[in-house]
């Protein structure tokens, strides 16, 4: 088939809710990552704590637990990378059988389409899922070489332990944003798994998507209590 009589399959319903997918994907990263904005998410708040982890770390003796911390923040990526992984899995065993999806379809009583049909919508997950495996591999990456910084700080409190100290406080916030990017892309993996009932449905998920974001980010009560002040007279 060419590329117009594929598209003559999706009505321009289709086509608005796959673009209002994209839209709230792509703002979404860039009104939490926005640290200048008036209401700060909580992304924003803990790059600031993880500054303060590893400032706090060049004097902790021993640095045991600084290393636990990091390990297990290692271990959240493998097992979101691996669960990508399965989900991607599942996702290429029904485009290799899309009678199944068109069968579960019409038990539901939604309406008949051509295989193709159900082919591309369960190519848009993949491609969202894909998108949060490379997400998760690279921030597990980057958590590795925070590691090596880390272990690189020397045990003398000086310039050059406070030095690796920040390096070592940037990657973790740039693996952090990346694992926190792979998230979000699962969620709108998720909320593009809607579209197989159709397109009205995909936009009703995509905003439910954005709303449970938006709560989680700004609105929750972990953000309340990170932007608790410490009480007066507190050591720093």
């Amino acid at each position: 088939m060419t590329p117009a009589q594929v598209l003559s399959l999706f009505s321009p319903l289709d086509a608005v809710a796959v673009c209002l997918l994209g839209a709230a994907w792509v703002g979404t990263t860039l009104w939490i990552e926005n640290g200048r904005a008036r209401r700060v998410s909580v992304s924003i708040l803990m790059e600031g704590y993880r500054r303060e982890w590893l400032q706090a770390y060049v004097t902790r003796t021993p640095r045991v637990f600084d290393m636990i911390a990091l390990s297990n923040l290692r271990q959240g990526t493998a097992f979101f990378a691996s669960s990508c992984l399965i989900g991607l899995g599942g996702g290429l065993a029904l485009i290799a059988n899309p009678e199944t999806i068109a069968s579960l379809a019409a038990d539901l009583a939604i309406e008949q389409a051509p295989v193709l049909v159900w082919e591309i919508k369960t190519l848009l997950l993949l491609l969202l899922m894909a998108n949060a495996l490379f997400k998760f591999i690279w921030a597990h990456r980057l958590f590795g070489y925070c590691a090596v910084v880390m272990s690189a700080a020397p045990n003398d409190e000086g310039v050059l332990a406070y030095h690796h100290a920040q390096q070592a406080a940037e990657i973790a916030n740039s693996a952090a944003r990346s694992f926190n990017r792979g998230l979000r892309a699962v969620y709108f993996a998720v909320g593009a798994a809607a579209w197989l009932a159709g397109p009205w449905v995909l936009m009703a998920s995509t905003i439910l998507t954005v709303a449970v974001l938006w709560r989680r980010e700004f609105n929750s009560k972990s953000r309340e209590i990170l932007l608790r002040k410490p009480p007066q007279g507190a050591s720093e």
